[in-house]
């Protein structure tokens, strides 16, 4: 998700999302854009330069979330804003 939303705001090299997102490893981030490439909500553009360049950004697909994570965003905001309520999953 993460990601996606660096995504969200433009096409970002590898380095640009590594500073986005304090504490993944270089692996860790390779594997999840590939991850995404495979999903078909990502792709990756290389460029013939020396050193290569790669660009990821979002296909039609990928952007199509944008809407949904927007609204779990709005939903997620205005729960932090109440009070505490009970949770089930919280057996004190």
């Amino acid at each position: 998700m993460l990601v996606l939303r660096e995504l969200f705001g433009g096409d970002r090299r590898t380095h640009q999302l590594l500073a986005a997102l304090p504490g993944i490893s270089t692996k860790t981030l390779t594997q999840r854009l590939r991850e995404l490439e495979a999903q078909g909500l990502i792709e990756r553009r290389i460029y013939a330069e020396i050193p290569p360049r790669v660009e990821y950004s979002l296909t039609a697909k990928g952007r199509q979330l944008q809407p949904v994570m927007a609204a779990l965003h709005q939903v997620g905001s205005q729960w932090l804003a109440q009070d505490p309520c009970m949770c089930p999953l919280n057996s004190d």
